[in-house]
């Protein structure tokens, strides 16, 4: 598992609750993507059930139950059942947490306590949400649920008032090109620059050797593409057959240098349009899961969204 530099104020906590006399049931452990706050919940999860003299599994352990995205459909049940690939669903459904609820009412398997994961939290739909809150009011003797969350502002005021919440600090710039040494990925000065302190996002990018397209978005941001030069570049960099993953990092990869680009600013009228091309970048990244974008045009728009944002920019859309 990777080691995290940013989890010891986030593990003193967890392990002075667990001293007490009283663990509080509900906990949400909160930061942006990439910082590991999934591999917190399951060693978490491992160190609140343990029990002195009782044998604990090194795989998948019978009191921990972990929510993430499921099959999509039935036919992608299917294949899963058959342990075959299978395409995932976009969010956290109802009956997946009504399955975990039916667990909850037999007592764990190894010990007195039992965890719920639940990653991301934030992607529940709104039924699901509801139906958890049911189990956040009155949870079971010995059930403890760990949410982890991306967005917490995303969650129902109601889920928020029931948890205990962890904060998840970003990671400082060497800190990621020490991670990415350990992980045996050549530390890109572009990708760690793009990726904010998340270090899964600077493992994202460095996997897709985003280099070349983080250069690119930079000339573009900073000198404009009067002759479409610069978005055919993009364009080609990307691909022409770029798959919704890759799309996603690439957008990613914008968003950052953007932020970047923003804070750095002293002129208020460009800082202004960075945070117009922001704002589209995240509404353009949210449409890609589910809409079928031509990877040509949705590059060209994305150069074209960075172009708007340069010193004495063309208008975004002509």
């Amino acid at each position: 598992m990777t080691s995290w530099p940013n989890h010891a104020e986030a593990w003193r906590l967890w392990r002075d609750a667990l001293r007490g006399e009283r663990m509080h049931h509900a906990w949400l452990l909160a930061g942006k993507s990439g910082l590991g706050k999934r591999d917190f919940a399951l060693a978490a999860a491992r160190a609140l059930v343990a029990e002195p003299g009782v044998p604990q599994p090194t795989v998948d352990h019978p009191d921990i139950i972990i929510l993430s995205y499921g099959p999509k459909d039935e036919k992608a049940e299917k294949a899963q059942a058959d342990g075959k690939p299978f395409e995932r669903a976009r969010s956290i459904r109802i009956k997946q947490i009504r399955a975990m609820q039916r667990r909850l009412i037999t007592r764990p398997t190894l010990g007195s306590r039992r965890a719920i994961i639940i990653d991301p939290a934030d992607d529940m739909e709104k039924a699901a949400a509801n139906a958890l809150l049911k189990s956040l009011e009155e949870p079971p003797a010995g059930t403890f649920f760990l949410l982890v969350t991306h967005h917490p502002a995303r969650l129902l005021p109601t889920i928020r008032s029931r948890c205990r919440m962890l904060r998840f600090p970003v990671l400082t710039d060497r800190q990621i090109a020490a991670m990415l040494e350990d992980a045996g990925v050549p530390p890109d000065p572009a990708a760690i620059a793009a990726a904010e302190g998340s270090f899964g996002a600077a493992l994202r990018f460095a996997e897709q050797d985003l280099s070349p397209i983080a250069q690119t978005i930079s000339t573009l941001l900073a000198s404009g593409d009067s002759t479409f030069a610069g978005r055919g570049e993009l364009a080609r960099l990307i691909g022409p057959r770029a798959d919704r993953e890759r799309m996603q990092a690439v957008l990613d990869l914008a968003q950052g240098l953007v932020a970047r680009a923003a804070r750095k600013t002293t002129d208020a009228r460009q800082r202004e349009r960075l945070i117009e091309a922001h704002g589209a970048l995240v509404s353009l990244a949210a449409e890609v899961p589910t809409a079928n974008f031509d990877p040509a045009m949705l590059s060209f728009e994305i150069g074209t969204l960075l172009v708007a944002a340069a010193p004495a920019s063309e208008p975004a859309h002509g």
